[in-house]
């Protein structure tokens, strides 16, 4: 499925937070969104999500303005993972999942076995089926964040947006978490801090103050000027000797 925006804008309190945003996302395409804090990622995203509605511009799924869609559409077709998503009801982990099968269920579609089936697979991939009983509020921000993650996949999204999905989770679990990401059959727009995760993605795109500054492959688009100049770091890009990917260490500009 694709999903497009065309010249979005979004202003708060007389700050510019998008200025004149266009970028496509092509099916089963993953896209990272980098930046600077405040460069717009995070806006961006939830426009892209239908969470917010673009003051300026509009957002295409399969070209179809997302504005005449009905909310329970969308909901059926993007999943997104918001950095901060937390709750105060005292619910257990299998029901925090099951709510992403939410926009599936009518009094003519009930919950079923299926439905089941589908909240035990999404827990298994984040490997969080052993503590499908407990509660949500005494889970790590790590487990918190797996969580919010297999509720995502419990929707069964054609698009799958993730705000830095990695944050809060060691090492072990970002590789296994990213990983599952890409071997997904969805279109993915994934925002990243880590650089060098970030070349795993099929494009990424450079926000830098609200404007999309750059865009295409990975090789391409993080050289050692574009790192300099919207990073304010220097880079030395390396080969990896093993699998001959590219690895970035970073030195502060001076």
């Amino acid at each position: 499925m694709r999903l497009a925006a065309e010249r979005v804008d979004w202003t708060i309190h007389g700050h510019k937070l998008l200025n004149d945003v266009s970028l496509a996302v092509e099916p089963g395409e993953t896209f990272g969104l980098i930046g600077p804090n405040g460069s717009g990622k995070t806006t961006l995203l939830r426009m892209l999500a239908g969470l917010r509605k673009p003051k300026i511009g509009r957002v295409l799924v399969n070209d179809r303005p997302m504005a005449r869609m009905r909310q329970r559409d969308i909901a059926q077709s993007i999943a997104v993972v918001e950095q901060q998503a937390e709750t105060i009801d005292r619910i257990v982990v299998r029901q925090a999942v099951a709510l992403g099968r939410t926009p599936f269920l009518s009094p003519w579609y009930p919950w079923s076995d299926q439905d089941d089936a589908i909240v035990a697979r999404a827990l298994d991939d984040v490997g969080m089926q052993p503590l499908a009983d407990r509660l949500w509020h005494t889970l790590s921000g790590g487990e918190r964040q797996r969580v919010h993650i297999a509720r995502a996949l419990a929707q069964q999204p054609k698009i799958l947006l993730l705000d830095e999905p990695t944050n809060h989770l060691d090492i072990r679990h970002q590789l296994s978490i990213l990983q599952l990401v890409r071997q997904l059959p969805v279109t993915v727009v994934i925002a990243l801090h880590d650089l060098n995760q970030a070349m795993n993605c099929d494009r990424i795109g450079v926000m830098d103050a609200g404007r999309l500054v750059d865009v295409g492959p990975p090789r391409n688009v993080l050289t050692t000027e574009r790192l300099r100049r919207t990073f304010g770091v220097y880079a030395d890009i390396l080969d990896d000797p093993v699998d001959h990917s590219r690895i970035m260490r970073f030195r502060n500009a001076i």
